[in-house]
C-alpha cells in the first residue's frame, strides 16, 4: 500500500515491485477491511496525539487551503477540472496548524467551490476538540463571503484574516494597495508535501473512502517524519 501511494502505481505493478510476496487482490482485500474498520483514521489519530504530546500543536495560527489534483478514471468524488481544461479532477481541503501539521481536511470534486467544502474541513478539528484553541485563521481570497464569516462566527473563531477580494476597480494612474495575504504559506507548503505522493497527485481509485484513506495515511508519514526530525534536534 504505502508504494502505491508513493509511487502511484497500480495494484499489479504493487504485487510486482514486492517480488509476488503477496497478490494485488490480497492487497485491495485488505484495503477495504482497514477502512471498513478504520486503522486509517486510526493510525492518523495516533499520530497527532502523539505529535501533540511530544512537540505540541501550535494554533495560534493556522490557515485552510485546497490543492486540485488529476482523477482520471472519474467515479465518487471527483468532477471536471476548471484549470486543467475541464478534465477529472479530485481536490482536497488543509486545516493546519502554524508548522503545517494537519489536523483537519475533505475532499470532493474538482469543481467545488471552496466555500461549499469549508465547513467539512473545520470538523474534524471540531470533532478532534481542537477548534476552541485556535486563535487566528487565515484564509485566501476564495474564502471571502458571508457564509464563510457565518461559519466561523458559529464555530467561535472569532480572529479571521482573510485576502478579500478585489472588486473595486483600478483607477488610471494609481496602483492598487497590496492586500494582506496573511500566513497561509504553512499549509501550501503541506499542499505540496502531499502532492510529492504519486496516488494524491494522480489518483486512479474511484471511491471516497479510498482518497481518505490515502490522505490519512499520507498525513500520518508527514507526521510520523516531523517526530523523527525532532527526535534528531539535539544532534551535532
Amino acid at each position: 500500500m504505502l508504494i502505491r501511494l508513493v509511487t502511484g502505481c497500480s495494484w499489479v505493478d504493487a504485487e510486482r515491485l514486492v517480488g509476488g510476496a503477496v497478490s494485488d487482490t490480497t492487497l485491495r482485500a485488505r484495503r477495504d477491511e482497514w477502512e471498513t474498520i478504520g486503522v486509517f483514521d486510526k493510525l492518523v489519530d495516533e499520530a497527532l496525539h502523539a505529535y501533540d504530546k511530544v512537540i505540541g500543536l501550535d494554533l495560534t495560527e493556522t490557515a485552510v487551503d485546497g490543492s486540485q489534483n488529476k482523477a482520471p478514471m472519474g467515479g465518487e468524488g471527483t468532477g471536471p477540472n476548471p484549470t486543467d481544461r475541464g478534465r477529472s479532477g479530485w481536490k482536497w481541503f488543509l486545516l493546519t496548524d502554524r508548522s503545517g501539521i494537519p489536523i483537519g481536511w475533505t475532499t470532493d470534486g474538482a469543481n467545488r467551490h471552496d466555500t461549499v467544502l469549508f465547513a467539512p474541513t473545520l470538523e474534524p478539528a471540531k470533532q478532534r476538540g481542537l477548534l476552541g484553541d485556535i486563535e487566528t485563521l487565515h484564509l485566501d481570497r476564495g474564502y471571502d463571503s458571508k457564509a464563510v464569516r457565518a461559519t466561523c462566527k458559529e464555530l467561535c473563531v472569532a480572529d479571521v484574516v482573510c485576502a478579500r477580494q478585489r472588486r473595486e476597480g483600478k483607477e488610471p494612474g494609481k496602483k492598487r494597495a497590496p492586500k494582506p495575504v496573511g500566513m497561509r504559506w504553512p499549509v501550501e507548503r503541506t499542499n505540496s508535501w502531499l502532492s510529492n505522493f504519486g496516488q494524491l497527485r494522480r489518483n486512479t481509485d474511484r471511491k471516497i473512502t479510498h482518497r481518505l484513506g490515502q490522505m490519512a495515511l499520507a498525513i500520518a508519514l508527514l507526521i510520523t517524519a516531523k517526530l523523527i526530525d525532532w527526535r534528531n534536534r539535539w544532534a551535532v
